[in-house]
């Protein structure tokens, strides 16, 4: 349960820089920050990370990441679907569904083992 908690990113083109930290300043009474980061529920962002990320990319663990942009180059559909499993695994998440074919929608269902 702790893996899906954690600093939000923003997902908001309207309120910022995408993948930026989301930050909501709290001031008190004499107008300094309180505090300002945004903690919540990270699973979808967690699993967007894993998704877009290439090998090398996250410094403390080195081994992670789909490189899903990838996939575009490429035709091989069961690779980045056994890469997606695989990959989600290293974090702890258990892959329930998963659709990735040709000229159709992604649907990834996953969540954290408990």
């Amino acid at each position: 349960m702790a893996k899906k908690m954690g600093i939000q990113l923003n997902e908001d083109p309207q309120q910022g820089t995408v993948m930026d930290l989301k930050i909501n300043p709290v001031y008190d009474a004499f107008g300094k920050i309180t505090s300002g980061l945004v903690v919540g529920d990270t699973l979808q962002q967690n699993k967007a990370l894993i998704l877009i990320m290439q090998p090398g990319e996250l410094k403390s663990n080195p081994d992670l990441g789909v490189g899903i942009e990838d996939a575009l180059l490429n035709e091989d559909y069961l690779e980045y679907r056994h890469r997606i499993r695989e990959h989600f695994a290293k974090d702890g998440l258990t892959v329930s569904r998963l659709d990735l074919y040709k000229d159709k929608p992604i649907i990834i269902h996953a969540n954290y083992e408990n």
